[in-house]
């Protein structure tokens, strides 16, 4: 591959990936989301503010990493779960955050190492709390896991570099363990591993989840990650309350067993393994929500009938006792490309009212909205769709945490800082280029924050939120 050309992780535009779910791409859209684009809109003031960031990491390089120090709250604290509502020191804990899959794989290379500090600091004075990341790279550029159970020091440095710069600015990371997709190695790697060494049971994807050695392949790569001692703050990732919590996989799917018990059982064992290791954090799957067939009161909120045969079920998969909060994705300009506007507002609604009823009434457990995006590359796109599209997510999260329902929090895919073009795609924005896009994301932070009483508490926030009053 390459040299800084990556496949995109959400694009899938790899010739592999063409045979592979070419014949299914007319009617399985989730996976042609994402595909490259970028967009335009007004310069923001904060872009100083990163440019700063940057030139102090161009100037300083590794330098800056022995002064690592959290300015913004007085130690975090691990996040707890109380029925439906995270907790932090025993306050509620309500979310507003965002994705950049891109940290750890920036923080290798030298000359793209400022992006990562100056999108962890532009971030914290948005207001956010929490970013969700790669914690992964199976194989190809920059691999943190080179071959099954050989790692690359180089890589775990830079991840362990992205976890103290998160502490360092009050951030807490969702960080995410494989692919379901291929982008970053994902269980097509895991496969091509086990094949290429004459052991796997079948070439399919899917043996991902039933394959004895595959999953033993897995299961060394997560104690890998969670026993990793940071080689920054000294501290094992298992007992770091930087970590928001673990995702064991990015939107999985086993659409070769529709009926679901194939990924069902690999949930169960797999979340089992990571408690084993890791009591301190939250476990959730990295489900996109889909409701299964087993489910059939729910069937008719999926956004097409395809939804139903991936092999996943949202309620199922997410009742499994070690699992503490479950994830959900919003796409509908994906799932349902042919419906106008207004129609893909109204299922956003009802797609976000019935899993927080879920988890009220189903679960007792919060409901984490960990992606949501909508393209730029829809039919009559306006830069104000998105702003009513994020507006809508937001509303809806925070009527459910003023009630105390399960709502807990969301975050936008995907964030990125200038110069970064090449791995943007047709949800990305650079926030602060589009002013009223940027009102909107800080403007929940402030909602978010007042609720738990964080505004108070945390130094960016506070700042952020006396400003609009």
């Amino acid at each position: 591959m390459i040299r800084g050309k990556k496949e995109n992780p959400r694009s899938e535009l790899s010739s592999s990936f063409l045979f592979k779910f070419g014949a299914l791409s007319l009617f399985h859209k989730p996976y042609m989301k994402k595909m490259v684009g970028a967009g335009n809109g007004l310069f923001y003031p904060i872009l100083g503010i990163a440019s700063c960031v940057a030139f102090l990491y161009l100037s300083f390089g590794d330098d800056l990493k022995v002064s690592y120090h959290n300015s913004q709250e007085p130690g975090l604290g691990f996040v707890q779960r109380n029925g439906t509502q995270f907790m932090v020191d025993g306050r509620p804990f309500y979310i507003n955050g965002w994705n950049s899959f891109w940290l750890m794989d920036h923080f290798v290379d030298d000359d793209r190492r400022p992006r990562v500090g100056a999108m962890l600091q532009a971030g914290a004075k948005m207001g956010f709390t929490v970013c969700r990341t790669w914690a992964f790279n199976d194989g190809g550029y920059n691999a943190l896991q080179i071959s099954p159970g050989q790692f690359d020091e180089r890589v775990f440095k830079a991840l362990d570099n992205v976890i103290a710069q998160a502490k360092q600015h009050g951030i807490r990371l969702l960080l995410s363990l494989v692919n379901n997709l291929k982008a970053y190695g994902g269980k097509t790697q895991y496969v091509n591993w086990a094949w290429e060494e004459g052991i796997g049971l079948s070439s399919s994807n899917d043996s991902f989840f039933y394959d004895p050695s595959i999953k033993k392949y897995f299961k060394h790569f997560v104690k890998a990650v969670l026993t990793r001692k940071n080689t920054v703050t000294g501290i094992e990732y298992r007992n770091d309350p930087t970590i928001f919590g673990w995702e064991l996989m990015n939107e999985p799917q086993c659409s070769s067993d529709p009926s679901g018990d194939t990924l069902q059982d690999w949930i169960e064992e797999m979340s089992a393994f990571v408690k084993s290791i890791d009591k301190n954090h939250l476990l959730t799957v990295g489900l996109e929500g889909f409701y299964g067939p087993k489910n059939p009161k729910r069937l008719t909120v999926n956004p097409n009938p395809w939804a139903s045969e991936l092999g996943s079920d949202f309620v199922r998969n997410s009742k499994i006792s070690a699992i503490d909060f479950a994830s959900v994705h919003i796409y509908p300009d994906h799932w349902a490309p042919d419906q106008e506007f207004e129609d893909k507002l109204k299922f956003v609604s009802k797609w976000m009212l019935s899993h927080i009823e879920d988890g009220h009434y189903e679960l007792n457990k919060p409901i984490f909205f960990t992606e949501f995006g909508l393209s730029n590359l829809n039919k009559g796109f306006q830069p104000d769709h998105r702003d009513r599209f994020y507006r809508t997510v937001f509303d809806i999260i925070y009527k459910s945490a003023k009630r105390n329902r399960a709502g807990a929090g969301a975050l936008v895919w995907q964030l990125f800082v200038e110069g970064m073009e090449e791995f943007n795609d047709d949800f990305g924005i650079v926030p602060w280029e589009r002013q009223s896009t940027y009102k909107i994301l800080t403007e929940q932070s402030c909602r978010m924050a007042r609720i738990n009483g964080n505004a108070q508490r945390n130094l960016n926030l506070k700042e952020l939120c006396l400003q609009k009053q």
